[in-house]
């Protein structure tokens, strides 16, 4: 079975700062909780993503166990939207859509993220006890982190 999370959050400051900082693959470890480990493993990745880049990682999301994560960077329209899809990692589906949206008080920032477990009827069964709450806890801690970083002053 296929799943989704939606998350939406509001961020008080330009589109030029809400995208610079999203679009920063180095960014990524301030937007993930330190018990998961979260890694860089790519090379001379560059500042900005662009359609076509793959950002290899290692994350530890369940019982400290190292997995090897490599996402590719689908599509990108400039402070509008970027997709990554997963191309190797613990996920038989994997795409996430980080949409922008340009408010009068700021910007609408949306994730979106479609996946399925693996392992069948066993990933479901493992999605229902397991997995969504993880993903909505991480999720839970970048809203967090980019409401630290955007909403308070």
């Amino acid at each position: 079975m296929v799943y989704q999370l939606f998350k939406k959050q509001h961020l008080n400051t330009s589109i030029e700062k809400a995208w610079d900082f999203a679009s920063s693959p180095q960014n990524l470890k301030h937007i993930t909780p330190s018990y998961m480990n979260f890694t860089i493993t790519s090379n001379n990745l560059p500042e900005k993503i662009y359609p076509g880049m793959i950002i290899s990682y290692n994350v530890s999301p369940v019982l400290n166990i190292k997995m090897n994560w490599v996402a590719e960077i689908t599509q990108v329209k400039y402070k509008k939207f970027f997709i990554d899809e997963q191309k190797s990692g613990p996920y038989s589906l994997w795409h996430h859509q980080h949409i922008f949206e340009e408010k009068k008080d700021g910007i609408l920032m949306t994730d979106i993220v479609t996946y399925k477990p693996p392992f069948g009827l066993l990933g479901d069964v493992a999605n229902k006890l397991y997995i969504k709450r993880k993903l909505e806890s991480i999720f839970n801690y970048r809203f967090n982190v980019m409401d630290h970083i955007f909403n308070k002053s």
